[in-house]
């Protein structure tokens, strides 16, 4: 009698323990992630395997985020576009990727002469930043994290000296998001492309100059062999922002402590980046050095070009575009607030 109990009560919780077991299988998500930036890329490729395997940890497996190169799902350009339009559920790039929709979308990514890593956190989350980002992908059937950050850029590497403005009339030059438009009205021909493709428009003559990141992610990707003029600062991406993703409906339908561990992963995963990113820089500039590349500082009138063509682009797309009018304000704004702690603060 005892071992037909047995045998009835282990048949019970068998069957108690399916539906759960079942449960679990179905509580676990895949969001296949297409990247803009290759995952070798130090600090800003890696960040994005980073963030997979932090979310992995968290979730206890229940949430897998899938890294995939770019080109391997969609072309790297294009990878919030496809989010977008639901052809993948995640991307890991930045917001002026995106500007194609509307310039204004720049302003969540980087703003030539704009402010620091700690001053531009603050309009991102204290000053109404991060609000008008989500309202305005929200529109396109997207949800933004904000999921990284890095240091003032370098301003670009071009194969002579460049020494006034005038020099850079005609020049071909590989450029990004608002800055674009600035190296525009001084003659420039700008083109906005992917990492990966950046070499070989160099190599065969397409691109004259380009600019992309920190030296430490620079320098692998080989630019200093065709040359060896690097300048600074980075007038147009003084911190620079990237983002995680996912489409609209996608998101709606997590799980809400799986949306609260993948902000959670995002916000260490900027913390390290903006670490990494000010540490790695030193060693790389010396190696650059140490291979022939000189290193370069723009001159004040340089820069005062620079700057006035920023208010001219500035004020260009506040008249085509309410939503820039309406960032710039915010922007503008806050910063106008902040001018007495900066001139206090800073040494």
């Amino acid at each position: 009698m005892f071992q037909k109990k047995l045998l009835l009560l282990t048949a019970c919780l068998v069957l108690w323990q399916a539906p759960a077991a079942v449960a679990e299988e179905d509580a676990k998500v895949k969001l296949d992630l297409a990247s803009t930036f290759p995952g070798t890329m130090p600090i800003l490729g890696l960040a994005a395997h980073d963030l997979a395997e932090r979310v992995s940890r968290a979730t206890a497996g229940e949430v897998e985020i899938a890294f995939h190169e770019p080109g391997v799902l969609v072309p790297g350009a294009d990878t919030v576009n496809a989010v977008a339009d639901g052809r993948v559920e995640a991307a890991w790039a930045g917001a002026g990727w995106f500007a194609g929709h509307d310039s204004a979308f720049n302003f969540f990514s980087a703003v030539p002469f704009g402010p620091g890593v700690a001053e531009y956190l603050g309009w991102m989350y204290q000053g109404g930043g991060l609000e008008m980002a989500r309202d305005m992908f929200r529109e396109h059937g997207v949800y933004n994290i904000p999921c990284g950050m890095i240091p003032p850029e370098a301003s670009g590497w071009f194969r002579r000296e460049i020494r006034s403005p005038e020099d850079l009339k005609g020049l071909k030059m590989r450029f990004f998001g608002l800055g674009a438009l600035v190296m525009e009205k001084l003659g420039v021909v700008t083109e906005q492309i992917p990492p990966g493709e950046v070499l070989e428009k160099l190599k065969d003559g397409s691109l004259d100059a380009t600019e992309f990141s920190l030296p430490a992610m620079d320098k692998p990707l080989g630019f200093h062999t065709l040359a060896k003029y690097y300048y600074f600062p980075g007038w147009h991406q003084q911190a620079t922002f990237f983002d995680l993703y996912i489409n609209l409906e996608t998101w709606d339908e997590l799980a809400d402590h799986h949306k609260a561990t993948i902000e959670l992963a995002c916000g260490d995963i900027m913390r390290e980046m903006i670490a990494k990113g000010e540490a790695a820089q030193g060693e790389a500039l010396a190696d650059l050095q140490a291979q022939g590349v000189e290193l370069r500082r723009w001159p004040a009138p340089m820069l005062v070009a620079l700057e006035d063509a920023w208010a001219e682009v500035a004020a260009e797309e506040s008249a085509k575009s309410e939503n820039f009018w309406k960032v710039y304000e915010s922007y503008a704004q806050f910063r106008k607030k902040q001018e007495t702690w900066r001139y206090l603060s800073e040494l």
